[in-house]
């Protein structure tokens, strides 16, 4: 198993030093060029819970009358998780979810969060995710990014869930946010404590505890069976080249700008 999941970090090697080293972050120079990223970004910090809340639908007992589950370990591992993203604690000792922090973060940087509340709004009236996705003026590749986050989800696949979840978002965001912050010339005049917070949050988060504990999980979920190892390593190619795609859309909206 220790195996797999080496050979499986080995194969994606290469699309995890395109996504770190991507020229987006050579493009984020001034506050209005993190301004246009985080007004689409924040898509991909929105869809990020419905994959936690799969995993714990999957892996929890949210039912009524409540069962043990299969397995305790991922149900804490889960469940720990949920409480941090659902309910930290932010900058200035408030409980709130980490998309609620972000929106405080892009409110704090002047970024617009109108297509955002709007693709908000219309599901709250029972829009799908997908004709929601479709009415939005966001680029191609934004929707592209979350309608393949419901579909995996759709699958109700739980390794599936965890590669998604695992290699496409919590085993990068530590490096991903490690190069914002050394690239992002933010305008030194002004305090971003909020967005600030929240970007080293996710790398104390993800890095020390999240990370290493989601390669466990998809250890837990696929054993020695080697489908489902193909299956996750499959999943983990689309999730990242899509991440990809996301931050090559955001360089050229930057681009367009200027």
């Amino acid at each position: 198993m220790i195996n797999n999941l080496v050979y499986i970090e080995k194969e994606l090697a290469g699309l995890r030093n395109e996504l770190k080293n991507h020229s987006l972050y050579k493009k984020l120079h001034t506050l209005e060029d993190v301004q246009v990223f985080m007004s689409l970004h924040v898509f991909a910090v929105w869809d990020f819970m419905s994959l936690l809340k799969a995993l714990q639908v999957n892996l929890t007992c949210v039912s009524i009358p409540w069962m043990p589950v299969k397995n305790a370990e991922l149900a804490r591992f889960i469940n720990e998780i949920t409480v941090a993203e659902e309910s930290d604690f932010d900058a200035y000792g408030a409980i709130k979810s980490h998309f609620e922090m972000y929106l405080t973060a892009m409110q704090e940087v002047n970024s617009d969060p109108t297509k955002m509340n709007e693709f908000i709004k219309a599901l709250q009236t029972n829009t799908s995710v997908e004709k929601a996705l479709e009415n939005s003026e966001i680029p191609n590749d934004v929707k592209e990014f979350v309608n393949f986050t419901f579909d995996t989800i759709k699958t109700n696949k739980s390794h599936l869930i965890a590669s998604a979840f695992t290699f496409g978002r919590e085993d990068v965001i530590p490096d991903m946010f490690i190069n914002i912050i050394e690239k992002a010339s933010l305008d030194t005049n002004k305090s971003y404590d909020s967005f600030m917070y929240y970007l080293n949050r996710h790398i104390e988060l993800d890095g020390d505890e999240h990370g290493p504990l989601s390669l466990k999980m998809i250890t837990e979920l696929c054993g020695n069976d080697a489908q489902k190892w193909a299956e996750v390593l499959e999943t983990a190619k689309k999730a990242l080249q899509l991440r990809i795609n996301l931050w090559s859309s955001i360089e050229q909206q930057i681009m367009n700008r200027n």
